[in-house]
């Protein structure tokens, strides 16, 4: 008899003020499906009524029980987050979860509720744009990135506002399922497939939106091109814009410089290919643009920290 894999436990715990957007992207995200192995719990502090933002409440089935079960625990974002901490049972609650091995990832205000358990404390973090410099006056030993979408430090996660969130959810999956399954689950929710977490949260000078869509062009015309000679050059001249305006704005747009940006894509393809083909380390260094074998190794293992026949091994059942 064939046993089925456990699937993996996501707890949205959704606070006083809850953000609409915040509680509904992890609990999208995840939903079960047969190509997403997961089961969602939306909790609060008790089972019930919870009266969220911007005019909508949530009846939630479970209270915070939900967290001993989750291998995840979502924090969305809430109304005031700088007024008062969470009350002292939600505290201990994720005290507990996180010690007993659960990853908790908080998405915009949500962090101050992360922060209240003293897990953040030297570790790095960011939270919405308009919050940043008010977490770091409440709790200062966290390291408070404010020009990041995402911040992963392993066991603890922290994202900026509303839709990074997603950013945040599809990082989670890329590393629980890998880049294919995240890639699907991108196109099902018509999304970016991947954002730099370094990314700046928002543009300091506004970008003419024609170059915008120009570079959005440029990107997908790469993405078809991966096993071809590409330059910065060569795709600025596809943007018509010059290199260093395009290298500029592609930063800002990405937060990566054009040819780092080209390499993630590659490796990103290579990882697919290791989990959903047979092809060999040097049929896919090929098919990826890296040339040979030899040569995507050493960036496999310099971007991920892996070999590809590790990353195969882990993926592929």
């Amino acid at each position: 008899m064939t046993l089925l894999p456990r699937l993996h436990r996501v707890a949205v715990l959704v606070l006083e003020g809850a953000k609409p957007l915040d509680v509904g992207i992890p609990a999208q995200v995840f939903t079960t499906r047969a190509s997403m192995p997961y089961e969602v719990r939306v909790c609060g502090a008790a089972p019930g009524l919870v009266t969220g933002g911007d005019g909508l409440s949530y009846h939630v089935a479970d209270g915070l029980d939900a967290l001993g079960w989750a291998d995840i625990v979502f924090l969305p974002g809430y109304r005031f987050p700088d007024r008062e901490d969470p009350p002292p049972a939600v505290v201990e609650a994720l005290i507990t979860a996180h010690e007993r091995g659960a990853r908790l990832a908080a998405i915009s205000t949500g962090a101050f509720a992360l922060a209240a358990t003293g897990l953040l404390d030297g570790k790095r973090a960011t939270t919405h744009w308009h919050y940043t410099r008010e977490l770091a006056r409440k709790h200062p030993e966290v390291n408070v990135d404010e020009n990041v979408l995402f911040v992963d430090e392993g066991s603890v996660l922290t994202s900026a506002g509303a839709a990074s969130g997603l950013d945040l959810c599809l990082h989670v999956l890329r590393g629980d399922l890998g880049v294919a399954a995240s890639n699907h689950a991108a196109r099902r929710l018509v999304a970016a497939p991947y954002r730099s977490g370094g990314q700046a949260q928002y543009v300091p000078r506004s970008v003419p939106a024609p170059i915008g869509e120009r570079f959005a062009a440029t990107r997908e015309w790469a993405l078809h091109r991966l096993d071809k000679h590409l330059t910065l050059e060569s795709l600025a001249r596809h943007a018509a814009v010059s290199p260093r305006t395009f290298s500029r704005r592609f930063v800002e747009d990405t937060g990566y410089t054009p040819m780092q940006w080209v390499m993630r894509a590659r490796i990103d393809l290579a990882r697919e290919l290791l989990e959903l083909s047979e092809l060999s380390v040097e049929q896919i260094a090929v098919r990826a643009g890296l040339g040979t074998g030899a040569n995507l190794r050493l960036h496999f293992q310099r971007i991920l920290g892996t070999t590809p026949s590790q990353y195969r091994r882990t993926f592929v059942a």
